[in-house]
């Protein structure tokens, strides 16, 4: 997991780094006597110890911050929320400071290497805060207290007083209720927990802005997209470019839902030709609707198989989940994971106090102290998520003998690109051979183990790319405060078209009731990795010498593909991603074309049925 940095900073230890800063500028000055002002260009001796040194304070303050958070994130208190903000402020306000530093040595020609470490320090803060250090300390308690209002956030039914469900109870409700009011109810009562974050995001943006053109970006997103060796705008134009080629794939599937719900709920709760209700795709966000696959007509093969079902019946615990997730990656040659990574993980939500349990991906101490974080429940898509998260974490080991600069994925789209790769994987054969099926079963059911996966990874699409749409028209002042729900609502209409249940207003903020948005993750990392994952899967099925359909290759017991794989993972950050694509894959330019393929049968199938029960495309 790459720490979400907060940032506040006591005003002692901002003395020190500010102290700290000066001396790494002051060496290997030319100690010759200068005019009173008069300042001695800057060299590459003085500019390899600025980073030497700077790499080093980045490291120890880096793995601070990641220890405090862990404990914040599983430990939600006034007190940990405040040890969190203050270690992840130190790291902020370093950062920034060394961002600003950098600058001093532009002119100079320097290493490859050299080159871009000094890049990576311009861009190591993720959300900087201004310099005043007031506002450091305002940014951070509010990073940190945005994160704890997600964590502890509930719904009580039945009001104040009742019993109260959880995030993860109320998911479950989603997922497999059919109960339209009930759904609706559920789907109200989440996004709830985002009105009272509306102002403090406000004031977030503000101040992360403010950080930001202090470091000479535009605002915030502009530094977000500055992040993929490539210029901030034509990061975004990629993004553009990626789903038009995906679109009518997306139209496809979005058209056969709908008309499958019309067929469930009827006229009067689902259009004919309109944006599907959001609470009725057995997800809070309707990011992804494989929960609604039950009600879909896709054919059937007659050894299906319920996985859910299978791991329950066997009484599968947690710790069982993670271990056939360990066990696909040490087929491939990886060493197993660590004994602390089972010692100190979160594999289930405590009974006793609040967690964030939304999945993630931890190396606490940048070596070897792996550990994912993840209320599971024992279901198909936990155990998808699961191989997913194990990807973050032997991404994080093959690289840590990198220099810490350089200890992080190509991109971050890489690094959650790594884990849905291996999830891609999790076919029925890979479930045969581990032994949880008897029988793959026959292309006949293709269709329908594809329209599984399209509900997933498909429907996901529009969505991964219009959060941080969204918020980078918020940074850019384009969408101000008075407006926040209307455009979030706008977006997600003209890209994933779909409404919400009721009408919305300004007095809630329903971005918030996004884990993302509330923790200030930036999300186009996740839209990428969708199209990154299957250019992986494609590369490496072919490395492993499959030639069959892609949607039927599981590289599982492939060491050839593992070791191909493992060759650009211990690149860490340390080459361009262009370079780092053309490692695995052979290419350079991200190519949504592999996930075209992937679902062709399917795409030829979904447009039959549309014709044939006349299920208009668009909305």
């Amino acid at each position: 997991m790459r720490i979400r940095i907060g940032n506040a900073f006591e005003k002692v230890a901002l003395a020190a780094l500010a102290v700290m800063a000066s001396s790494l500028i002051a060496v290997a000055q030319d100690a010759a006597p200068k005019k009173p002002g008069q300042r001695t260009p800057p060299t590459v001796a003085e500019a390899t110890a600025f980073v030497n040194d700077a790499e080093e304070r980045y490291y120890e303050l880096t793995n601070k911050a990641q220890r405090a958070q862990w404990v914040q994130e599983n430990f939600i208190t006034d007190d940990t929320e405040g040890i969190a903000a203050q270690a992840g402020e130190e790291l902020n306000s370093f950062s920034a400071e060394m961002s600003k530093q950098a600058h001093r040595f532009d002119t100079l020609q320097l290493s490859p290497e050299l080159a871009r470490k000094m890049l990576l320090l311009k861009l190591s803060t993720n959300f900087p805060a201004p310099a005043d250090p007031k506002e450091q300390k305002e940014l951070a308690q509010v990073l940190a207290s945005l994160d704890g209002d997600y964590g502890k956030g509930k719904w009580c039914p039945g009001g104040a007083g009742e019993k109260c469900l959880d995030i993860t109870a109320i998911e479950k409700i989603m997922a497999k209720s059919r109960d339209p009011e009930e759904l609706k109810k559920a789907w109200i009562g989440w996004h709830a927990v985002g009105a009272p974050m509306r102002q403090r995001y406000a004031e977030m943006v503000e101040l992360g802005d403010k950080g930001s053109r202090e470091l000479g970006f535009a605002d915030a997103g502009a530094l977000w997209r500055s992040n993929y060796d490539m210029p901030p705008d034509q990061l975004a134009k990629e993004a553009d470019r990626l789903w038009e080629q995906l679109r009518p794939l997306y139209l496809s599937l979005h058209a056969y839902v709908r008309g499958q719900l019309r067929k469930k709920y009827g006229n009067e709760l689902v259009p004919l030709n309109g944006p599907i209700p959001a609470h009725l795709l057995g997800n809070l966000w309707s990011q992804e609707w494989n929960n609604v696959y039950s009600l879909m007509d896709s054919p059937k093969p007659p050894q299906s198989f319920d996985l859910t079902k299978i791991l329950q019946d066997r009484h599968t615990d947690a710790r069982g989940m993670v271990r056939y997730g360990e066990g696909f990656f040490t087929s491939l040659g990886f060493a197993p994971l660590p004994k602390t990574f089972w010692e100190r993980s979160l594999f289930t939500k405590p009974a006793d106090r609040d967690v964030v349990c939304h999945a993630s991906a931890w190396d606490v101490n940048s070596k070897d102290d792996l550990r994912i974080k993840m209320c599971i429940q024992v279901t198909e898509e936990d155990f998808r998520t699961i191989h997913h998260e194990l990807g973050h974490n032997f991404y994080q080991r093959a690289y840590n003998t990198q220099p810490p600069l350089f200890q992080n994925s190509a991109n971050d789209g890489f690094h959650e690109a790594v884990g849905d790769t291996i999830a891609l994987s999790v076919t029925p054969e890979y479930l045969r051979q581990i032994g949880l099926i008897d029988a793959v079963p026959p292309a006949s059911g293709d269709i329908d183990y594809l329209m599984q996966q399209a509900l997933e990874k498909v429907a996901f699409l529009p969505f991964g790319l219009l959060v941080d749409k969204w918020r980078w028209e918020v940074f850019a002042g384009q969408v101000t405060p008075e407006n926040y729900n209307k455009a979030w609502w706008e977006l997600r209409k003209k890209y994933q078209g779909i409404a919400p249940p009721v009408e919305r207003t300004e007095a809630e903020f329903d971005p918030g009731a996004k884990y993302h948005v509330a923790g200030n993750v930036p999300y186009m990392r996740y839209f990428l990795a969708r199209i990154l994952q299957f250019q992986f899967q494609r590369a490496l099925c072919r490395e492993a010498g499959y030639s069959g359909p892609l949607h039927r290759c599981s590289i599982y017991g492939n060491k050839t593909a593992g070791e191909r794989l493992n060759k650009m993972l211990a690149m860490g950050q340390s080459k361009p991603w262009q370079e780092e694509l053309e490692t695995l894959t052979g290419e350079k330019q991200m190519d949504a074309s592999a996930l075209a393929d992937y679902f062709a049968p399917l795409k030829t199938w979904l447009d039959e049925q549309n014709k044939a029960n006349h299920y208009p495309v668009g909305w």
